[in-house]
């Protein structure tokens, strides 16, 4: 689009309504990102649209400016997004409410692990539901929902809800809206089961791939091989010795979790966890508390971080290699952004050579993971319990068959 002689590259090119407009400036943005710019048009007049595009790519705009846009007041429910998690449900919740500030709009957010009473009370006006698909299925079967009036249906996160094994429970909720709707996918990734989704319950939707490269000169990524007995002493070296703002370290397990989170403590390291088996309260007080700079590391699990959008973040830490090369992908995606640097830093040990070779084998082409030499550490105290089942200090070898990819300082910068 022209405007004389000069290109519009800002959000007026859509033509929002004045409190959109206004919303948006108030939010500090003025140009649209990838994915806004190329999948708005069409979720303004109302197609169906499949979005590829990572975690902090401006996608809950994206869908959430023709859910504003179109949503009547006093009209019933008429908008659903289906999110993987509790927090992502909040997050996207509060970003549409931040967007249709001058509208008035009853928004709402419905998930498991508090009272549902008040969940109840609120769907009876709500006009806008963001909510994780377990809950929602409980509401329909109590029949305390009525979706017969929604023309907007949204999957944020779409790859990651079929990963947590909601497919049934989806294709439950989809069967439940109107035939008659706008639906849209935002995905990270589009594997199969999210392509046959689309063949059976979208109408010829327009297929939008954001950036899927990261930009080598802002995102570092690195691996150490080491012994299992050192790997936690190794972390606690670098978190200590590197310049780094906020921190995430992963972990596959809950069990993983607490003991590294335990053992930082121990070891004077200011740090708190979120993981699946903390309350709901638990899980915000520690994302709040991380997200402010109150604590400078976080220790958690895919399940638990899933979707969380918290600037500042300067280290990813792989404490565990993620069995899936995708849940790899929204991990090193919480880093570098907006412009930022960051470093992704894996830990490699014995147990984690399957999941790092195919890691490696799925984004060859993309992904260059460089290897560093293991410095010289001390041995570091470790939370000891039961629930130390692989053996951080039993010593065991590695097989070095990562070897051969170079040796770098253990300096990242």
């Amino acid at each position: 689009m022209e405007l004389g002689d000069k290109k519009v590259d800002t959000f007026e090119r859509f033509k929002f309504s004045v409190d959109l407009s206004k919303a948006i400036g108030k939010a500090g943005l003025s140009k649209p990102t990838y994915i806004q710019e190329h999948s708005i048009p069409h979720v303004l007049e109302g197609k169906d649209v499949v979005g590829e595009s990572s975690t902090g790519s401006g996608k809950t705009l994206a869908f959430g400016c023709g859910i504003i846009e179109k949503t009547l007041r006093n009209q019933g429910l008429q908008a659903l997004v289906l999110t993987p998690t509790r927090e992502l449900a909040e997050q996207v919740k509060n970003a549409i409410c931040q967007f249709s500030e001058g509208k008035g709009l009853k928004i709402i957010a419905i998930y498991g692990g508090v009272s549902i009473s008040p969940q109840i009370s609120a769907l009876r006006t709500a006009e806008v539901v963001i909510a994780t698909p377990g809950r929602l299925k409980d509401h329909l079967q109590r029949g305390t929902i009525n979706l017969s009036r929604v023309s907007i249906l949204v999957l944020d996160e779409a790859d990651r809800m079929l990963d947590m094994g909601f497919i049934d429970d989806i294709e439950m909720i989809i069967k439940s809206c109107p035939k008659k709707r706008q639906t849209m996918f935002f995905s990270a990734t589009i594997p199969p089961e999210i392509d046959k989704l689309t063949r059976k319950h979208m109408n010829n939707p327009i297929k939008v791939s954001g950036v899927k490269h990261v930009d080598p000169k802002k995102l570092k990524q690195v691996y150490y091989d080491v012994q299992r007995g050192m790997k936690f002493s190794l972390l606690l070296h670098l978190l200590e010795n590197e310049t780094s703002s906020l921190v995430m370290v992963f972990c596959n397990t809950r069990r993983s979790t607490e003991m590294v989170v335990d053992s930082l403590k121990m070891n004077k390291m200011d740090a708190i966890a979120i993981h699946g088996g903390f309350a709901q309260n638990k899980r915000t007080k520690a994302i709040e508390s991380f997200s402010k700079g109150k604590v400078g590391v976080l220790v958690c699990t895919d399940v638990a971080a899933r979707g969380l959008h918290i600037s500042g973040i300067s280290h990813i830490y792989n404490y565990d290699i993620p069995i899936t090369p995708v849940d790899y992908v929204h991990r090193i995606g919480r880093t570098a952004r907006a412009g930022e640097e960051g470093i992704v830093v894996n830990l490699l040990c014995d147990y984690d050579h399957d999941n790092f070779s195919r890691l490696l084998r799925e984004y060859k082409s993309i992904f260059i993971i460089e290897k560093i030499a293991v410095p010289t550490v001390k041995r570091a105290p470790i939370k000891q319990s039961q629930n130390t089942q692989r053996g951080e200090w039993s010593g065991r070898k590695p097989n070095n068959r990562f070897a051969h990819r170079g040796n770098r300082s253990h300096q990242h910068r």
